[in-house]
């Protein structure tokens, strides 16, 4: 059997964590080869692979990003698409693709399915939101690395009695704020999933300045005031639609000065979330994936993801996974609320 390998949507820690544990268990329980596809969807769509064999992959267990590179190519915005990649596939002699991505990605996984095109797909996304997948791979190192900027924000912040807005991923959902600012002992924290009232951010920061302490203020990339529009860094979209982010930090930085009359500063840790080398966790998470993405091709099971529930490794339907976004509960926020201030 051969099997082809791609990495889609934006870069992950943990990515190259996958691709090793599929290679390795591929080639020597199976004895399998395998083709890695470049640049996410744009590979299979262009034929523009290259061949994956145990010394490809022997020392990028540690490294982020990924060695296959990636992409936002979505082959149904491309005329013909579907047909290039099943001439492409045949040409090639792959017998079954593996897709690490989020849920653009899984999304193209599952309409090729239905297809006649067997995939399986290995959740990937440093924003936690997936569903059907208790975690995904990404999320633990994109949150350690939030945490540490937030912590030595803590000292400078205070050194110059300033408030600190701390803009970090999230798009629609606000796993990273909640659990950096959770960890970085944030003065307040805002999510996708509630729009904020500025006068209460307000009230919050200024508690925060009358114990003598410098407020800091953990603010997702998609969170919204009551009555407020997503700041947005450009009105283009991907192939996907959607919109690139950003300068909500900015902007509350700029109203909480305006209103208290309190130096305030915007942090943007943009991708640097992204970047560098994965935390173990997320290290040995993407290789239990890798592993059981193996057996559900070796076993003929197309059109599953595998996913974590609790601590183990099972194998949901593509169609669940893609269903609909996994964004934080009302409870989980709540919990949070307790040391707004």
């Amino acid at each position: 059997m051969r099997v082809g390998v791609l990495t889609g949507g934006g870069d992950c820690p943990g990515l190259n964590a996958v691709i090793r544990a599929v290679v390795r268990k591929g080639v020597e329980v199976h004895g399998w080869d395998f083709v890695g596809f470049r640049n996410g969807w744009n590979g299979p769509l262009t034929g523009d692979s290259r061949p994956l064999g145990l010394n490809d992959v022997e020392d990028i267990l540690t490294r982020g990003g990924t060695i296959l590179r990636s992409s936002r190519t979505n082959p149904y915005k491309v005329d013909g698409g579907v047909e290039k990649i099943r001439q492409v596939l045949a040409d090639q002699g792959v017998d079954a693709l593996i897709a690490i991505g989020g849920e653009d990605t899984l999304g193209v996984a599952k309409r090729l399915t239905d297809d006649g095109i067997g995939v399986v797909g290995v959740p990937k996304t440093i924003d936690n939101d997936l569903g059907a997948t208790d975690y995904t791979f990404g999320f633990d190192t994109a949150v350690s690395i939030a945490t540490e900027a937030i912590d030595r924000l803590h000292t400078t912040a205070e050194s110059h009695h300033r408030a600190l807005v701390v803009e970090v991923m999230g798009r629609h959902a606000g796993w990273i704020a909640l659990h950096s600012g959770l960890a970085g002992g944030a003065s307040v924290i805002l999510v996708p999933e509630r729009h904020f009232n500025v006068d209460q951010v307000v009230s919050w920061v200024e508690r925060r300045f009358e114990k003598e302490f410098a407020p800091i203020i953990v603010v997702a990339e998609g969170a919204l005031p009551e009555g407020g529009e997503e700041k947005l860094l450009t009105g283009e979209k991907d192939a996907f639609g959607h919109v690139r982010l950003g300068g909500i930090g900015t902007w509350l930085a700029d109203e909480i000065a305006n209103r208290t009359g309190k130096e305030s500063r915007a942090v943007v840790l943009g991708h640097v979330q992204r970047g560098g080398t994965p935390t173990a966790y997320d290290r040995v998470l993407a290789t239990r994936f890798g592993l059981n993405a193996v057996d559900a091709v070796a076993d003929g099971d197309f059109g599953v993801m595998v996913a974590l529930k609790g601590t183990d490794i099972v194998r949901v339907k593509l169609s669940e996974a893609t269903a609909e976004l996994k964004t934080v509960p009302v409870e989980r926020y709540q919990e949070a609320e307790v040391f707004f201030g």
